[in-house]
């Protein structure tokens, strides 16, 4: 594959110990130490009221991240195309599900049916900010990021309009017991980028990136390495220190034990 490229113009980072990008670049960069808590998804006002009592936390952290994202970039999020990357989507909705269907009353709700899709994410969006772009849903274990921003960047490439900017969501948040012992997680995590095609005023780094069968990504200090390792969403850290520490510099980013995504990121 030739390499895919784009301009970075928001990001946000939402995760354990991380409650948002400017308290997380220092500790990303080396400035700062990093004291793990619980992650904080913070509380929503872009729904109205009755979507805001039906989503879980699922779909307000990959909310949340998406509009800081767009918030750093000052970008409209009505405007942006945008992909949504999760290795497992809402888990607590599924465990309501088959607790449901391991009972004597078997009848799943509506609103428990539709959230339970994986791109019950994006539809929320699309209600809580009204956009009407196209938006696409990822999700490869713990590959999804890297297979999130290959998608990202395969759409930006493809554009025939100059300038056309893209939203990465990738968001993750534990599955409940007794799931969460098949499918373990450390915390909840969300990273969003606004990616742009061409470069403008507010580009911060640019992204290069290419398939690669590398599958050895490098490691962080501890505690980041836990967070990377225990975390779907956590994967992309080694490009979010990249960007970071704002000198450049490469990581590969696994999708399974034989593929990578090798990304370069570039200063402007």
């Amino acid at each position: 594959m030739s390499e895919l490229a784009a301009w970075v113009e928001g990001i946000a980072l939402i995760g354990p110990g991380l409650p948002g990008w400017a308290a997380a670049r220092p500790v990303l960069a080396g400035e700062a130490r990093l004291v793990v808590a619980a992650t904080e998804v913070p509380k929503l006002t872009v729904l109205p009221p009755a979507e805001r009592r039906r989503v879980g936390p699922v779909v307000r952290l990959a909310l949340a991240t998406g509009l800081a994202a767009c918030e750093a970039a000052g970008a409209d999020p009505s405007t942006l195309p945008t992909v949504f990357c999760s290795a497992g989507g809402d888990g607590a909705n599924c465990h309501a599900i088959c607790e449901t269907l391991a009972s004597d009353d078997r009848l799943i709700s509506p609103i428990r049916f539709h959230n339970s899709v994986n791109n019950a994410a994006s539809g929320y969006w699309g209600i809580a900010t009204g956009a009407m772009a196209p938006s696409a849903i990822v999700a490869a274990f713990d590959g999804s990021f890297a297979m999130g921003l290959l998608e990202a960047l395969a759409q930006l490439a493809s554009s025939l309009e100059a300038g056309e900017r893209l939203l990465l969501i990738s968001h993750d948040v534990p599955y409940p017991a007794p799931l969460n012992a098949a499918r373990p997680m450390l915390d909840a995590c969300g990273i969003g980028l606004v990616l742009a095609r061409h470069r403008t005023d507010r580009a911060v780094a640019r992204l290069v990136a290419h398939l690669t069968d590398n599958a050895a990504p490098g490691t962080l200090a501890e505690p980041l390495e836990s967070i990377r390792l225990g975390t779907p969403t956590g994967r992309a850290l080694p490009l979010m220190r990249a960007l970071a520490i704002g000198a450049g510099g490469d990581c590969v980013l696994e999708i399974h034990e034989s593929l990578s995504l090798s990304v370069t990121a570039v200063p402007t």
